[in-house]
């Protein structure tokens, strides 16, 4: 009989699983660890984990023998059907109050049902977002967890030791909120990631095709970049991205094919901004960028027979560097400030007690977003934590308001160059849309009243009020029910 000695189990052991398991062991955590193909537990024991204290299980019954109680165990494996699986396998093994906990890129609802499902069994269950990739899984991610509350304070030491810590020591780890809470943050973490990424691309191409900067000028500009504002683990990347050369001294970045994958974690986000009413626009262009890049044989075709404009090189190199980079920021605002409104909804419709600012401290480090700029965010809830809209904070709006300019001299050129700029529109397309106080639905609301006998409020009646016109004479008096679209 295997003796109980283990503080944790993990199940699965790709790259995320096996980096886990020996930070884990790096703080002193003795971990069990199982695997479906059980040739790779030894394969692990006898390699990336030769002289830890890691223990390999070659069956479930035996992972759940090797640990103390209660029972706390991690699955790393593949969102969806698979987590389940898992789950009905290994409770045979459990006892009640034992902690299964889930650490893949699940859906939340997914969340929500498991964490339901396991508790009326007498188990919980903790559904929680993992990020940094394999380099913060082993040195420190960011860890986002929500489940059954009364099962936080059993893995808190644990993940709070593991995870990324900001300058003053605080962990990039706190518990999130009941049920699905933690892997909706994390799946807004991952919008957001998109949105970043879209952002860098169309400064990229702007700066590429607007001034034919090479991928060493670019290598030059990044690096610059990424000592002040736009401080962060993507633009460093970048920079490192366009410095490494091939075998034959061509930049790699120019080798790559311009076809983009996704895994679904920003479709998911867009598809809750729809669900909630909330104008998440950015994140959902860099979702819809992704598609139409993967439609390349279309677009080689289309680049036969439709042409762009005449391409006039901007003057000055200097001022237009600056515009891209201010117009990168401000839409990089932007997008926060749209990922942070779908959070409130989601807090709202879902009765979560979601700290803002604490989930900014929790994407400080680790995670892919880390920047400079996430201390802001949480500055900005430390000193309104009632604040409607980040764009409203005097640090976002100042800065908005004093790089306007260039903002929309980068979005202009884009036009005037023929270079896409979906994201970096958008975005100021929001910011006008927000800041205006009459927009143009009033036409909009007298459409669907035309045609539908939908109604419409007006200026100068009480909101509440409801209002229908016989617009042709032909109508009838009555109107449909009232519902909002």
């Amino acid at each position: 009989m295997a003796e109980a000695t283990c503080d944790i189990g993990l199940i699965g052991l790709a790259v995320m699983g096996q980096n886990l398991v020996l930070n884990m062991n790096d703080h002193g955590y003795k971990v069990a660890v199982f695997n479906r193909t059980v040739s790779k537990v030894d394969d692990f024991i006898a390699n990336e984990a030769a002289g830890t204290q890691v223990v390999g299980a070659h069956s479930m019954a035996e992972l759940a023998a090797l640990l103390k109680r209660p029972r706390r165990i991690m699955l790393m494996v593949k969102a969806g059907e698979t987590v389940d699986h898992m789950i009905d396998a290994l409770l045979p093994y459990l006892e009640p109050g034992d902690i299964i906990i889930d650490g893949g890129n699940s859906h939340f609802p997914d969340t929500d049902r498991r964490t339901r499902t396991l508790t009326e069994k007498g188990f919980r269950f903790i559904g929680t977002g993992v990020s940094g990739g394999e380099e913060g899984a082993r040195r420190g991610p960011s860890i986002m967890p929500g489940g059954s509350p009364e099962a936080w304070p059993f893995v808190k030491e644990i993940f709070q030791a593991i995870a990324a810590k900001v300058d003053d020591g605080s962990p990039c780890c706190d518990w999130v909120g009941e049920n699905g809470a933690g892997h909706y943050v994390k799946m807004v973490h991952n919008g957001i990631e998109y949105g970043d990424m879209q952002l860098i691309c169309e400064a990229y191409q702007l700066l590429k095709d607007g001034l034919g900067l090479t991928a060493a000028e670019l290598h030059e500009v990044f690096a610059e970049w990424n000592k002040g504002e736009l401080d962060s683990y993507l633009i460093d990347i970048t920079e490192q991205i366009f410095a490494k050369l091939d075998d034959d001294g061509v930049p790699v970045v120019d080798k790559i094919l311009d076809t983009a994958g996704q895994k679904g974690t920003g479709k998911w986000t867009g598809i809750s901004a729809l669900d909630t009413g909330t104008p998440v626009t950015l994140i959902g262009e860099a979702v819809f960028a992704r598609c139409l890049s993967a439609m390349k044989d279309e677009r080689v075709r289309a680049a036969s027979v439709l042409p762009g404009p005449a391409a006039v090189k901007p003057a000055d190199r200097a001022a237009f560097i600056e515009d891209v980079r201010r117009a990168l920021y401000c839409s990089k605002m932007i997008s926060y400030a749209q990922g942070y409104m779908l959070l409130r909804e989601a807090a709202k419709e879902y009765k979560w007690n979601l700290n803002f600012g604490g989930i900014a401290l929790m994407w400080r480090g680790g995670c892919i977003i880390r920047s400079r700029f996430l201390g802001k965010i949480k500055e900005a809830y430390d000193k309104n934590p009632g604040l409607t809209n980040l764009l409203l904070d005097e640090f976002f709006s100042s800065t908005l308001i004093n790089y306007q300019a260039s903002w929309r001299s980068a979005v202009v050129a884009g036009v005037q160059l023929g270079v896409p700029t979906p994201a970096f529109s958008t975005a100021l397309a929001f910011y006008d849309g927000y800041r205006s106080a009459r927009l143009p639905a009033n036409l909009l609301q007298a459409q669907r009243d035309f045609f539908g006998a939908h109604t419409y409020e007006r200026v100068d009646k009480p909101r509440g009020e409801f209002f229908h016109t016989n617009w042709t004479g032909r109508g009838g008096r009555v109107a449909s029910g009232i519902y909002n679209a």
